[in-house]
Order: C-alpha cells, then structure tokens, then sequence
C-alpha cells in the first residue's frame, strides 16, 4: 500500500492542497476538526456513563462499558501521547468490566468483542505480547462457533502485530489462510482485504513488485464487488418496472371489465 501510495504522491499532493484550501476558506483547520471529533466522543462517553449509573441489572451494563471502551478508542488520532495513552487505558479499564460481566454470563459474542477491543487498545500502546493473546482468544472463539467472517478477521490482526515484531514467516501463513477461508467461502469484501494486507505485508518485506500485485488484485476484486452490485440494482429496477407494468395492465383490464358490466346492468334496465 506505501508502494502504492508513493506512486501517487503527485495526485494525493494535489487533493490534499485542495483540501487544505477549502478548510482554510471555511476558517476551519485540520486540527480543530480532530479536536471536535474528540469532543464529540468525549460528549457520548458522559452520557454513556450516565446512563451506566442508572443501570441496576448487571446485565446490561455490559454492552454499555463497551460502548464507552469504542467511544476512547474512536480517539485514537490523538496527537498528545500522554492524552491518547489515557484513553487507551480507558478503553482497556472499561473493557475489562465488560468482560467480566460477559464472562459471567457466558456471553461469547460479548467475549470475542471485547478481546478484539483489548487487542486494538494494546496493539496501539505496541504491547504486542498482549495483542496477540487477546486476538488469539478471539479467533478461538470463533473457530468453536464456526464463525468464518471473524476468524478471517482475527487472522488479519495477528498477521498485523507479527509483521510489527518482523515475523513475516508466520504473518504470511496467517494471510494465506485468511485467503482460502475468504475465497471457499465466496467473501469477495474480505478477499480485498486479505489482498490489501498481503500488499502491507509485502511493503515491509521490501517486496514491492509482489506489493503491486496485490494492491491491483484488491481493486480488481472492488470494482468486481461495484459491478456486481450494479447489475443486481439494474435487475432489481428492471424487475419493479416489469411489475409495475404489470399491475398497470391488469388495472385497465379490471377498468374494462367493470365498466362493460356496468354497461350491460344499464342496458338492461332500459
């Protein structure tokens, strides 16, 4: 994707001067739209925990402290490293209460969101020994509830913190089965981003030619999932049309018939 991106420089310069002209003409900076993205989650964090408090069965205060968990990692453009780290540890805190809750409960969809959480939060902080645990929890989770997307997705992630500490080995065995589960499967969104990955992946590598391949399979397999998309939205209009000019039809012969037997009714009374 950094391959990529360089050959790019030239438009995404462009785009980006573009961008930045059109804020500084609207008086707003880049970086008072960080803050205001910030305060927005700050603002949701306080009513969440409001609404926490006035929470009394145990129960349902779990899906709760993982909102407000999501909430503090929205929050992880925050250019102030003291600050970010801070909600981080939020995230980790509040998911930790969820967790236990889940747990108790034996809740496993509540249990897999919150590894996945647990493993952001400190793949971000780069404790990297952490991440791993809890995504390998995740995809544990489930393989036993045969749970293709997320097993997929857990893979992704722990091919993202192997290729962090330089095991490029296992991060591609990782990928390569991420691949065949998406493509047994028929998850052509998923297979774009096992692809985007193999490209990051290939990036660090220094591969650059096997990069570019990947990149160019992932848009292949976008614009494959566009037009696919396209046809079934043609179809869907064509068949309301159809239907449409069906009803309209079986309307005028309704039409005639009820004004012919309305014509014999006045014939015969004359």
């Amino acid at each position: 994707m950094i391959y990529y991106a360089c050959m790019k420089k030239p438009i995404l310069l462009i785009l980006f001067i573009s961008f930045a002209f059109n804020l500084f003409a609207a008086g707003i900076s880049p970086d008072s739209l960080k803050q205001r993205a910030i305060q927005i989650s700050t603002n949701n964090v306080d009513t969440l925990k409001r609404q926490l408090e006035s929470t009394t069965n145990d129960s349902l205060k779990a899906p709760i402290y993982t909102q407000i968990a999501l909430q503090y990692l929205k929050c992880d453009t925050v250019s102030n490293k003291k600050t970010r780290l801070a909600y981080q540890n939020a995230a980790i805190s509040n998911t930790m209460s969820a967790l236990h809750i889940y747990s108790k409960y034996n809740d496993t969809t509540g249990l897999r969101i919150s590894f996945d959480n647990l493993t952001k939060a400190y793949h971000a902080q780069h404790k990297y020994s952490q991440a791993k645990w809890f995504i390998l929890q995740s995809n544990t989770l489930s393989r036993y509830k045969n749970d293709n997307p997320n097993i997929i997705t857990s893979l992704l992630e722990l091919a993202s913190i192997k290729s962090d500490i330089k095991d490029y080995k296992l991060a591609m065995r990782d990928l390569n089965e991420a691949l065949t589960i998406s493509s047994k499967n028929h998850y052509p969104q998923q297979e774009s981003e096992v692809q985007l990955n193999y490209a990051l992946l290939y990036n660090k590598m220094k591969n650059y030619a096997k990069a570019d391949i990947a990149m160019k399979r992932s848009h292949a397999i976008d614009d494959s999932i566009k037009r696919d998309e396209e046809t079934k939205l043609i179809a869907k209009l064509a068949s309301k049309d159809s239907l449409q000019q069906v009803k309209k039809k079986l309307y005028t012969v309704s039409s005639k018939r009820l004004y012919k037997n309305n014509s014999s009714k006045r014939t015969a009374l004359l």
